[in-house]
């Protein structure tokens, strides 16, 4: 039985510039879109079922968000290749005049499980489906996205041919970890911590996006978010706040004022450093920088003297 998908796409400003092309297979759909974006043209799209995109020439000037809160034109660089899980939105944005050619393939999520379940294990086929893919455009994924291409455009063979050129693009792009490695993939790693640890200092203690901070790991948002949780027990932006009420603290020590400290780390203003901190700490930065001089150990006898 063929497979028809559920998919929302809402788009201003990109118009196609040939007939879209489609075919039906078993378990899954491929539409060949050729299209041209105006600079500010955006595009809205979320999908029930997984689905592969292979842009088949680049998309330097293509903008890309999977969070509602971070408009799309502050998104990240759209990568050739995608795989998008089911129920994951995607917001793009053209920062320029742009055509375009992609491969867009739905998938059957039940007849993707049951194909990779005898590998991988039901559980960790689940975690394959539920996690994001974005890869460069490598020769063998775009062989396969081109015949995919010619057997939706022109079908010339039966139709498992299709199917297997889309069963081969899915093994080809997911990311099959399994067993221990599987596991590891759950959690970030300590040099990524550090990574982001580094960056957030570079940057003087100011306040980061979770993309920018996804950006420095190299991982989409929305699995940037999982994994973080995961590994931290905390949100990305939660960890953030303690790492500047961190730098806040040892500021404070240095004598320097609340006033004069909200500014150098970013804040709006002292009333907002106030209110993080206490959220944090439990009090607001002039208690906690009395108790610290009350607790502080009495100077040397040589200090004293001096």
């Amino acid at each position: 039985m063929s497979f028809h998908s559920d998919f929302i796409g809402q788009t201003d400003g990109i118009d196609r510039t040939a007939p879209v092309r489609w075919r039906r297979m078993e378990g899954a759909t491929s539409v060949f879109w050729q299209a041209r974006g105006l600079r500010g043209g955006r595009g809205y799209y979320l999908s029930q079922h997984p689905r592969i995109m292979i842009f088949l020439d680049e998309v330097s000037s293509i903008r890309l968000s999977n969070e509602s809160s971070g408009r799309a034109y502050q998104g990240r660089a759209l990568p050739r290749v995608l795989y998008v899980p089911a129920g994951l939105p995607m917001w793009t944005h053209f920062t320029s005049d742009h055509s375009f050619a992609h491969l867009d393939l739905h998938l059957h999520r039940d007849r993707l499980l049951k194909m990779l379940t005898p590998a991988l294990g039901r559980s960790a086929a689940l975690d394959v489906l539920a996690r994001p893919v974005e890869s460069e455009a490598t020769r063998s994924l775009l062989t396969l996205a081109e015949l995919l291409v010619e057997e939706t455009v022109a079908p010339a063979h039966h139709r498992i041919h299709a199917e297997t050129l889309a069963a081969s693009l899915a093994t080809g792009l997911l990311d099959l970890a399994s067993g221990e490695e599987a596991m590891s993939r759950t959690r970030l790693t300590q040099g990524q911590i550090r990574k982001l640890e580094r960056a957030f200092r570079a940057g003087g203690g100011r306040g980061q996006s979770v993309a920018e901070m996804a950006q420095v790991v190299g991982l989409s948002e929305s699995w940037f978010t999982r994994l973080f949780r995961d590994t931290t027990g905390v949100t990305p932006l939660q960890w953030q706040l303690r790492q500047r009420v961190e730098l806040a603290q040892s500021l404070l020590e240095e004598n320097l004022s609340v006033a004069e400290i909200a500014d150098r780390l970013g804040f709006s203003d002292q009333a907002h450093l106030t209110r993080v901190f206490r959220q944090v700490t439990g009090q607001p930065p002039g208690a906690w920088r009395r108790a610290r001089l009350c607790t502080a150990p009495p100077a040397s006898g040589a200090a004293r003297q001096a």
